[in-house]
């Protein structure tokens, strides 16, 4: 929970950062290679010359020889409580085969930890259920650089978890959300050890040797033996449509 002085200035912080973004954005419109490029000629480049981040709001750029595993979170140009998580290496998106190579890093777990920047902008706490993560497939996406969308989730999506929460498994299980069909997954534990991206190409076959055509969602639960996670895929949809950037689910009541 933020001091109330502190909350104030985080949040004024960060709706700086996403006016700041948008504008941007805006003027990459169109741009398929705006995203990689803000983050590796600005963010990275603004972090070792003169330890600010911006225009992303969160830079982490390990030191050799675990250089190429960092990432950037940028505020989204749509607005709203909307981060994105972006490797700052060249990434295309979940068909890239070095997210699959042994020791890879696991994006969707540092999206999770980024999970704060959401109650720092609405300015207060936002339980782990409301918290969703999603990465589009190739051909559902306006950018080609990797990146995983921070937000909450629909409050029907979350209604639609939380009554399939107690007959989930830890075996790929269709489950119909938002009117379209999707695979879910049950995985347990306060963080995300293991990572989504593996747990799809290892655990569906199918998915493994069409890793880009796969939308790959990630929603926080509160199951009744503890917390844990649902894993959400399909071929088809864009993953991002079961979230929302109002976070209308963990409005104050």
């Amino acid at each position: 929970m933020f001091a109330p002085r502190k909350a104030a200035h985080e949040r004024s912080w960060l709706i700086g950062a996403v006016l700041l973004a948008a504008s941007l954005h805006a003027c990459h419109a169109g741009d398929r290679d705006a995203l990689r490029r803000i983050v590796q000629e600005q963010c990275a480049v603004n972090w070792l010359q003169r330890h600010t981040a911006e225009p992303c709001v969160r830079i982490d750029l390990p030191a050799a020889p675990h250089e190429r595993d960092g990432y950037a979170v940028l505020a989204d140009r749509k607005g709203g409580a909307h981060f994105l998580l972006i490797p700052t290496r060249t990434l295309a998106g979940m068909e890239s085969v070095e997210l699959l190579e042994s020791g890879a890093p696991n994006y969707f777990a540092a999206a999770w930890r980024a999970r704060g920047l959401i109650a720092a902008f609405l300015g207060h706490a936002v339980e782990r259920r409301a918290i969703g993560l999603a990465l589009n497939p190739r051909h559902a996406r306006s950018q080609d650089q990797f990146h995983i969308h921070i937000e909450c989730l629909r409050a029907d999506i979350a209604e639609t978890l939380r009554s399939a929460g107690p007959v989930s498994t830890q075996t790929w299980t269709p489950l119909a959300l938002g009117g379209a069909p999707y695979l879910a997954l049950r995985v347990m534990g306060e963080n995300l050890s293991a990572d989504p991206i593996a747990l799809l190409a290892d655990r569906l076959p199918a998915a493994k040797p069409a890793m880009g055509d796969y939308t790959l969602a990630v929603a926080g639960m509160d199951f009744r033996d503890g917390p844990g996670f649902m894993l959400l895929a399909a071929k088809g949809p864009a993953g991002e449509l079961l979230l929302d950037s109002t976070c209308a689910l963990a409005a104050l009541k």
